[in-house]
């Protein structure tokens, strides 16, 4: 019986049999196979102790315990099991849709398979194939570039007041005059920008000269201005009265013309005032080497923090206005005019843009921003859809255009912008601002221009409020529901209210610029008539 079952085939597992570092003695190989193969058969003869133990140390029958080229259990080629492995090989790759390849186990399957490991596929008289990828937006890229709020090669709109800082400058420093030039404008009116370009086109004629700029904003206290200053004129260490001194002798003594430029100016403001007017002061020294540039929000910061100064002391003043609806588009027209092949934006929502931001504030970085942060979101929605492009030679429409930034792209960023916090809601629209909220804002903003301080306690203000809705005719509230009020307020991300032990000592301020608040509530008749009349 035995005889009878070895005599019928039976089926055999064939292992690739390599030589490994681990194995003591060559295994015997049977004579008349073409390749090694380990044949297991229940009626095979049994070999001995000696030939198992050395057969078994060479080639474990479990693949688990296989290390290295051993695991390779009939695959000619190992290949990684995870796709961050194969980065390296999948690079110059691209996943093509199509006929399945050939399988390899048929002789005449035409070149090698890339499911083995080949790096070719091979062409077949089926229909077109497509290949996979995402939109690359490189528009996109292109515009975001060109709307960043960095110093461009011309600046529209602000012509007359580049011409006159350039016209000042050289008065001034190449006919060593010394003088003072304050600057004045709202945040984004271009007064960086513009100064910026005049000292970059007139570098060659200022080369004579030592040019020192410091943001105030990066001060620690006002008096630091004077150490920030000595440092770049070789006085290190210059502190105190006899930094001061030293301070004077050096712009007194002969030599070139120094120019400061202190941008956020009224950060250098104090209880007397004393930083301002030593600055404002040394132009006017006898034999003096400075000329100095100030520029700030505030328009009338010379009149009222350096009234001291006089008719003859006072510094020259440059106001830059916000920016009207047609400024801001063409500066919108200009930067998007760099961006080659079709316009990124449409025109409706370029003048959206413009004349939501000029209602509000007239702040050229803001309107950049907004056109901005529309392209981006424009881009995040086409990089999300998987688009199939044709290979080349494929019968098959031209790759889609790429999505433009439509008017409710732009009206999303610039709700999310300004919140609609002080816009009224639009023709045949009634307004969703109440007029009890604009007269409590009315009376904060003239707190903060005759006081001059930014914080203001709950009970002041609901004494200025409440004169205010005197003169006006008015009837005012109580101040638990002025509590309300700014609570409201609050909430809409208008002002900001400390809290105290007593709801009269809270502090309440503005979280937007004072200068954007009145643009918006000058919009009415009665909100202007009450920022014009003042305090009395």
């Amino acid at each position: 019986m035995a005889s009878t079952r070895s005599a019928q085939p039976r089926g055999t597992i064939g292992f690739p049999r390599r030589r490994s570092a681990r194995s003591t003695a060559p295994a015997p190989a049977k004579s008349g196979s073409a390749s090694p193969v380990l044949r297991l058969s229940p009626g095979a003869a049994d070999p001995g102790p000696d030939t198992r133990s050395a057969r078994t140390e060479a080639l474990p029958l479990s693949p688990r315990k296989r290390l290295g080229d051993d695991n390779l259990c009939n695959v000619p080629r190992a290949l990684p099991c995870s796709p961050a492995k194969r980065s390296k090989e999948n690079q110059g790759r691209r996943l093509l849709f199509g006929d399945p390849p050939a399988s390899p186990e048929k002789p005449n399957s035409p070149g090698p398979s890339p499911w083995r490991g080949g790096q070719e596929t091979p062409r077949s008289s089926g229909p077109a194939r497509a290949q996979l990828f995402r939109q690359e937006g490189t528009s996109y890229q292109q515009a975001k570039r060109v709307l960043h709020s960095a110093v461009p090669d011309r600046l529209q709109a602000r012509e007359m007041e580049m011409g006159v800082i350039r016209q000042f400058l050289r008065d001034h420093i190449c006919g060593r005059r010394p003088g003072s030039l304050y600057i004045s404008g709202a945040p984004g009116t271009g007064k960086t920008a513009c100064l910026s370009r005049v000292l970059l086109d007139c570098k060659e004629e200022l080369a004579g000269s030592k040019t020192i700029v410091l943001n105030c904003m990066a001060l620690r206290s006002p008096s630091c201005v004077f150490p920030s200053l000595a440092q770049p004129l070789g006085l290190p260490g210059a502190t105190g009265r006899e930094g001061l001194r030293s301070l004077e002798k050096r712009l007194t003594a002969p030599g070139p013309m120094v120019l400061l430029v202190l941008d956020e100016l009224d950060q250098l403001e104090s209880k007397g005032q004393d930083v301002l007017y030593t600055l404002f002061e040394w132009p006017r020294l006898p034999n003096s080497r400075l000329v100095l540039v100030g520029m700030a929000n505030a328009l009338d910061l010379t009149d009222c923090s350096l009234a001291r100064l006089g008719a003859h002391g006072s510094p020259r003043l440059l106001h830059f206005p916000p920016y009207t609806r047609e400024q801001l588009t063409s500066i919108l027209q200009e930067r998007l005019g760099q961006v080659a092949g079709d316009p990124v934006l449409d025109a409706a929502a370029l003048q959206f843009c413009a004349r939501k931001v000029s209602a509000v504030s007239g702040d050229a970085r803001k309107a950049l921003d907004v056109c901005r942060r529309a392209v981006e979101m424009v881009e995040l929605e086409v990089r999300s859809q998987t688009l199939l492009k044709p290979l080349p030679g494929g019968d098959s429409p031209a790759p889609p255009v790429p999505k433009r930034v439509g008017l409710l792209h732009v009206s999303r960023v610039i709700s999310e912008v300004f919140g609609d916090r002080l816009a009224p809601g639009g023709r045949g629209i009634p307004d969703s601002f109440p007029l009890q909220q604009k007269v409590l804002l009315c009376s904060l903003l003239l707190l903060n221009r005759h006081l001059r301080v930014q914080e203001v306690t709950l009970g002041k203000l609901h004494d200025t409020y409440s004169q205010v809705c005197r003169r006006q005719q008015l009837p005012a509230v109580d101040q638990a529901e002025c509590l309300s009020l700014v609570t409201l307020l609050e909430s809409r991300g208008i002002l900001e209210m400390k809290k105290a032990k007593e709801a009269r000592l809270a502090k309440v301020s503005l979280k937007l610029d004072q200068a954007a608040v009145e643009h918006a509530l000058q919009d009415a008749v009665l909100v202007g008539s009450i920022l014009a009349q003042g305090l009395q």
